[in-house]
């Protein structure tokens, strides 16, 4: 890519829109993610019983099994609604942004 296609993409009002809105949006699912990941090392740290606490009386399974399993899950559902968001918003963004350039 030469110097002046560079210059035209990045003065364009598309990119920088493109800019913010990925930059917001990845933020904003990392500390979603960061919330509910050192939301469970704390309960780890400070409650642990707490964890291994029987679902209700008589039950093998502890409230730590789901509440992993939902840390896990959340990971997926994050990435899922990042790509959705790419694909439906940003990457016909990108493709008018390249149109616009050449």
């Amino acid at each position: 890519m030469n110097e002046e296609t560079l210059k035209k993409i990045q003065s364009n009002p598309k990119y920088l829109e493109l800019v913010h809105k990925k930059t917001s949006l990845g933020w904003t699912l990392a500390i979603v993610m960061l919330v509910i990941y050192y939301g469970f090392i704390l309960v780890l740290a400070f409650a642990p019983s707490w964890l291994g606490t029987p679902l209700y009386q008589g039950a093998t399974m502890t409230v730590g099994i789901p509440v992993g399993v939902f840390i896990i899950l959340s990971a997926f559902v994050l990435t899922g609604i990042y790509v959705r968001r790419a694909n439906q918003e940003f990457d016909p963004l990108t493709q008018q942004i390249v149109e616009e350039a050449k």
